[in-house]
């Protein structure tokens, strides 16, 4: 059976217990108790390794989960959840505090409520819209098909309803995780092959612009008014910077240098 930790106070992690931590019997958000330290470990079996001098830099790669919600018992239990889980929690009562967080470049998602104090779920989806590497779960306290259709539509990963089911939301985030994963690993390729195409030179790039576009090397040469030697010379150079072991790849290579976003600073 899977439960969600419901939390009535904040976690005291120095003294002998965890205020309020404890399972909900019915695996879903809502039950409130106190309960030891060692009961709370036991029934999780998840352990939670001692700071080592490694632990920083492993942080880094960690993924963070960002939880928006202006109800303090939600974020409290997430966090608790979140960390239990290994994700790094970071949690926001307003939409004005999380928008002014720096944008992270590890691979992060969003569990975002639906209604909140400034700006409302939706409102938030738009603001960060050009985060594909931010996916957002959202969660409410009631079920408006409307909005749930909106946020699908706009990119949602999941729309869950309060109190939710812990595994439903840990797949969730598990699906959300991923996909900001892929989309790093996407943009990370795509700012390489820029700047790939950025060493090349401004003849090299002429060539590699005819040459992908199927002139031969004599057609190349008699548009730029260079000898076919000189063409080779350049194409050679050209397919060694940018990684083209074929003519094939070079073409692939300069559609998606036409395809691909300019990065976010």
């Amino acid at each position: 059976m899977s439960q969600v930790w419901s939390v009535s106070g904040s976690a005291n992690v120095l003294g002998s217990h965890i205020a309020g931590a404890v399972p909900a019997s019915s695996g879903r958000l809502g039950a409130k108790a106190r309960v030891g330290r060692a009961d709370l470990f036991r029934h999780r079996q998840r352990g939670v390794h001692a700071a080592s001098a490694t632990a920083t830099a492993a942080l880094q790669d960690t993924p963070t989960v960002f939880v928006l919600d202006d109800d303090v018992s939600v974020r409290e239990s997430l966090e608790l959840l979140i960390g239990f889980e290994g994700w790094r929690p970071e949690v926001f009562a307003s939409a004005q505090e999380f928008l002014a967080r720096p944008r992270s470049f590890t691979p992060s998602c969003l569990v975002l409520d639906v209604s909140l104090p400034d700006i409302n779920g939706l409102g938030v989806q738009k603001l960060v819209a050009d985060r594909v590497d931010m996916p957002i779960i959202f969660v409410t306290g009631y079920i408006d098909i409307p909005t749930t259709v909106r946020a699908m539509k706009a990119g949602a990963v999941e729309f869950l309803t309060k109190p939710f089911d812990e595994e439903a939301l840990l797949g969730a985030i598990r699906q959300a995780i991923r996909l900001s994963e892929a989309a790093l690993r996407e943009e990370a390729e795509a700012r390489a092959l820029r700047d790939r195409y950025a060493s090349l030179t401004t003849r090299e790039r002429q060539v590699m612009a005819l040459v992908a576009a199927g002139l031969l090397n004599k057609q190349v040469g008699f548009r730029l008014g260079i000898s076919e030697i000189t063409v080779k010379a350049h194409r050679g150079r050209v397919m060694q910077k940018m990684r083209a072991d074929t003519l094939v790849d070079l073409v692939k290579t300069t559609e998606r240098l036409r395809l691909a976003p300019a990065s976010n600073p």
